[in-house]
């Protein structure tokens, strides 16, 4: 993986596979958010080859401008990786407490960004593709991850409520199969990742495992994927998840 640009990056779990992507050599690493943490800030003066980009992923317009500033430093050799994990969540919503702008909050980052974000970044993924025409289909050639949850499977809904997260997590779902379809004719492998219940602002300090083991099982999980993998969805320690 010679380019990798991560959403949301600019703590928890984005921040831990910026430091990784960065410690294992990436050429160069592209870090997306709002507000640039000081965590952030210090890891880019150790690193030239980390660029900060910010973005709100709920301002559309925005994305493109993300798009022009990746380019002008991958040039021809495209980008390799898109990791779309930036999000929210409400947590514990119950039917009769469910509001609409809940609703369409989660829908907007968890959703609508990562399906924009792809399209202004297919060019890149495709360049980065056929540059690299000599490699078997996976994370060394082109391939866009979607951060998902166990929580957007049906098939393992089994205690009901969480409407924001969960619709928004199954819809990137469904994003996630209909984007491996549509790219599978370029190379590029598109894949959904459970990254488990980890202790960050999102997972909460009850969490059961940390950053770093969640990153590292993402990474070995994403770094072994080949075509028969595109279009499916997989938790961090590389099972798969129904949908």
């Amino acid at each position: 993986m010679k380019s990798v640009l991560v959403t949301g990056a600019n703590r928890g779990l984005g921040l831990g596979m910026v430091k990784f992507l960065l410690k294992n050599n990436t050429e160069n690493v592209f870090a997306t958010c709002r507000n640039v943490s000081e965590e952030l800030k210090s890891t880019a003066e150790k690193y030239k080859n980390l660029h900060i980009l910010n973005l709100d992923v709920k301002h559309n317009q925005q994305i493109d401008a993300v798009a022009t500033k990746i380019a002008e430093v991958v040039k021809d050799n495209g980008l390799n990786v898109l990791i779309n994990n930036a999000g929210v969540t409400t947590r514990f919503t119950k039917l009769n407490l469910v509001k609409a702008d809940q609703l369409l909050e989660n829908l907007t980052v968890n959703t609508i960004a990562p399906i924009l974000l792809t399209k202004a970044l297919y060019p890149l993924l495709k360049q980065a593709a056929s540059i690299n025409n000599d490699k078997a289909m996976g994370v060394q050639k082109a391939a866009v991850i979607n951060m998902s949850s166990i929580l957007g499977s049906i098939a393992q809904n089994d205690q009901g409520g969480f409407y924001p997260y969960r619709c928004s997590k199954a819809a990137l779902n469904a994003a996630t199969k209909s984007m491996s379809i549509d790219l599978r004719k370029d190379e590029i492998l598109v894949a959904s990742m459970h990254p488990g219940w980890v202790k960050t602002d999102m997972g909460g300090k009850n969490a059961p495992i940390d950053i770093d083991t969640s990153v590292c099982g993402i990474f070995e999980t994403i770094t072994n994927f080949t075509e028969k993998d595109t279009g499916k969805f997989f938790q961090y320690d590389g099972s798969e998840l129904p949908w």
